[in-house]
């Protein structure tokens, strides 16, 4: 399993989460789903929760999350 498992948006989302358990991640974006208005948004969690849900936990625990970050500095 590498990082790329995951789309950029994909891990963005999970990173406005707490990331320490699979399960706990899991469960934290199941909760937020119903509060997702936005369908794009609903998409990407959904998404994100079915590759969370083929991984072990060993083999989360492996993996690195770190926000994307938009730079454009013409909107300076």
């Amino acid at each position: 399993m590498n990082q790329t498992f995951f789309t950029v948006e994909e891990e963005n989302l999970i990173c406005a989460f707490n990331v320490c358990r699979r399960r706990s991640l899991i469960k934290d974006i199941s909760a937020a789903m119903p509060d997702l208005n936005d369908p794009e948004l609903r998409e990407i969690a959904g998404n994100a929760l079915s590759k969370l849900f083929m991984l072990s936990e060993p083999e989360f625990t492996e993996l690195i999350f770190s926000p994307a970050y938009y730079n454009d500095e013409s909107e300076v």
